[in-house]
């Protein structure tokens, strides 16, 4: 079994800001471990630490038994990349390199095929079946099968672009956990997960044999697969020995621990500066005192060397005024609405107040419709970006003075872009900027005021488009998966917030402790139908075929 190592790691950021002060972890043996800590923490450069693509500024990483890696932007993929692409770039080095050359050798041979570039083919495709090229097609036929239901050779050459994020996941997920490698390191594994492919990773984390460690702000993925909390805050780790259940509890005493420890070194240390404060004193008209003053002074140096003990970090305080506001009692009507080769058409009304969550496996539609209704307003909130019309037939529209607020799961912000937190609040609000960080604090994002939108965590970004919608001052909510980049305590004020949000909430969404909150369930079935449930209802994922 492989295993995975971070040793007294110590990274800052292009601006100076220490993001990692001294974090060390072991895991190995088969377990499943989760990296958690509040957005922005370093939880992500962490794991580009360990894969390689960053390297260490002190401190070191070390791992064993090959290392299979998720990277964060895995389900957002928008380029041209292909199926193979995306398969190739999660396969082992020996095999992405062996690649490389068989297809710069097959370019040459477009161009002229002398016998200098037949030999330079021939020798790639050998190198390709050395490297476990071959093996490697075999495995990608699996998970093409399990993940898309097609073989390999039918989507090999498809656009990633075309398959939906929970598509795009769970193929680099069934590569990762068929394969060679023995750790893997997974940044959001299910993120654009629905929850029935949400359960199959849980399934497979409790089954695998491989080194885990992923990072999550799933609150039932973690408590069913986690078998040890890594915490990564205020630049330190540590690490909790048990499950996610007993997290919150072991935390809180850590946390106690270690403010009785500093309320302690404060004591001792006004003490020792009291004893050398006095001795200094009586030194001054007592020689005999000389040598006991300078042994306080040696021992007050000391201690002061040795440094205090840890902080406890600081908690979190978000705070989310989501006012809204009133409007008609009908805030959604739809009538014989169907989006074009999604669902057949269906009937439903949203009434003001309601907290509706919209769910069904992934391509069934659910957040063209959220865009539809955004689509159909006659007036948006302050400082809203148009939605492009939506294709459909039938009837969907919004009552008197309902304002949209669309938040995008993709965080697909082209109009946020190379802007920072401090500028967009000022520009898009017409606020000051001493009430625009004011406001980035109540959400604890003063510290990214000033980086650009695009440099922001998932977590942060996720946070400043809520502020924005608050700003906006919507009255309907059109939330598509708010809570899938959301530290624990982010997606916890999320909740409080939406609580005393005077207006109407519909959200899609695969997190099962948020829909909990819920009042009520419009599901998009398997089979195109869209019916409506008092409780949720988790369907079996459809395989979208290529089209």
């Amino acid at each position: 079994m492989g295993h995975v190592e971070a040793g007294h790691i110590r990274h800052a950021l292009s601006d100076g800001r220490q993001l990692l002060d001294d974090v060390s972890f072991r895991v190995g043996d088969g377990a499943v471990a989760a990296l958690v800590g509040p957005n922005g923490a370093g939880k992500t450069t962490l794991l580009r630490l360990i894969s390689g693509d960053l390297t260490p500024q002190e401190g070191t990483v070390a791992h064993s038994g090959g290392l299979g890696v998720m990277r964060q932007f895995v389900g957002n993929v928008r380029d041209e990349s292909t199926v193979h692409d995306l398969l190739l770039s999660v396969a082992p080095p020996r095999v992405r390199e062996a690649a490389a050359e068989l297809e710069a050798a097959e370019l040459a041979m477009m161009e002229r095929e002398d016998e200098p570039t037949q030999l330079r083919y021939a020798n790639a495709l050998g190198g390709w079946g050395d490297a476990g090229g071959y093996d490697a097609e075999v495995l990608w036929d699996a998970c093409c099968v399990a993940a898309l239901g097609v073989p390999y050779d039918s989507c090999r050459w498809r656009e990633v672009r075309t398959l939906s994020g929970g598509e795009q996941k769970r193929l680099v997920l069934e590569a990762l956990l068929r394969g060679p490698d023995e750790v893997l390191l997974l940044d959001e594994p299910d993120n654009y997960l629905d929850v029935p492919g949400k359960q199959w990773l849980e399934e497979r984390l409790r089954e695998t044999a491989k080194t885990v460690l992923l990072v999550s702000h799933d609150r039932e993925l973690l408590g069913r697969t986690a078998e040890r909390i890594v915490t990564v805050e205020a630049g330190r780790s540590w690490v909790h020995g048990g499950g996610f259940a007993t997290y919150a509890e072991a935390r809180r005493d850590r946390n106690d621990r270690l403010e009785e420890l500093r309320r302690r070194w404060d004591e001792e240390h006004a003490k020792l500066k009291e004893l050398v404060h006095t001795l200094r004193q009586k030194a001054a008209y007592n020689d005999g005192l000389s040598s006991r003053y300078q042994a306080a002074q040696t021992r007050l140096r000391k201690f002061e060397e040795a440094g205090p003990p840890e902080v406890a970090p600081r908690e979190q305080s978000i705070k989310m005024r989501l006012r809204g506001g009133r409007t008609g009692k009908r805030a959604v009507i739809c009538e014989a609405l169907e989006l074009t080769g999604l669902m057949k058409p269906f009937d439903t009304e949203i009434w003001y107040g309601e907290r509706v969550g919209v769910l069904g496996s992934n391509g069934s539609g659910k957040s063209h419709f959220l865009r539809l209704l955004a689509a159909v307003a006659d007036q948006l909130p302050r400082g809203a970006t148009p939605v492009d019309p939506v294709a459909h037939t039938g009837t969907g529209r919004l009552g008197a003075r309902v304002l949209p607020g669309l938040f995008a799961q993709t965080h697909a912000r082209p109009d946020l872009a190379g802007r920072t937190p401090c500028e967009i609040v000022m520009t898009e609000h017409a606020r000051l900027r001493n009430d625009a960080m004011n406001a980035l604090a109540r959400y604890e994002l003063q510290g990214a005021a000033e980086q650009p939108f695009d440099t922001l965590s998932g977590g942060q970004q996720a946070r400043l488009q809520i502020l924005l919608l608050e700003l906006g001052g919507a009255t309907l909510l059109l939330l598509d998966e708010p809570t899938d980049n959301l530290d624990l305590a982010s997606a916890e004020a999320l909740q409080e917030g939406l609580e005393s949000y005077e207006g109407t909430v519909v959200t899609v969404t695969h997190d099962r402790w948020f829909a909990r909150s819920l009042d009520r369930f419009l599901v998009f079935g398997t089979d195109g139908s869209v019916y409506e449930s008092a409780e949720p209802v988790w369907e079996e994922s459809r395989v979208v075929r290529p089209r």
